[in-house]
């Protein structure tokens, strides 16, 4: 059983600053990567952000040199640290992981999302 708990979404002022994090529990034996997606009403579910085992990052175009992804093995933990954050950043928020169970199989993790909201 593995769980991807998500916190630090919130209300924020165009401009601002959030920290999202994502903690990772269970039967881990290994990360191939973490990422952060988000969907706003009404729309598809979009990548914004991964961080592969290597360390690699890759953005989508509309959060780079804005946002940043970063993770602490130790605490099987991934964050994404928003800045500048404009009314468009608005969604709802969720943790992914594509990882190999302590078992040997390797599944495709979802959290339950966290609400961000950027007011103008």
């Amino acid at each position: 059983q593995v769980q991807l708990v998500e916190s630090g979404g919130g209300l924020v002022q165009a401009g601002g600053s959030l920290r999202l994090s994502c903690a990772a529990s269970g039967s881990i034996f290994t990360f191939n990567r973490m990422g952060w997606y988000r969907q706003a009403p009404g729309k598809q579910r979009l990548l914004v952000a991964v961080i592969t085992s290597g360390g690699s990052t890759n953005y989508v175009d509309s959060v780079k040199g804005r946002f940043t992804i970063s993770r602490d093995n130790a605490k099987n933990t991934v964050y994404l640290q928003m800045n500048s954050l404009k009314p468009e950043d608005t969604a709802v928020y969720y943790c992914n992981a594509v990882l190999t169970t302590n078992w040997g199989q390797r599944g495709d993790y979802w959290g339950q999302g966290t609400q961000v909201t950027v007011s103008s």
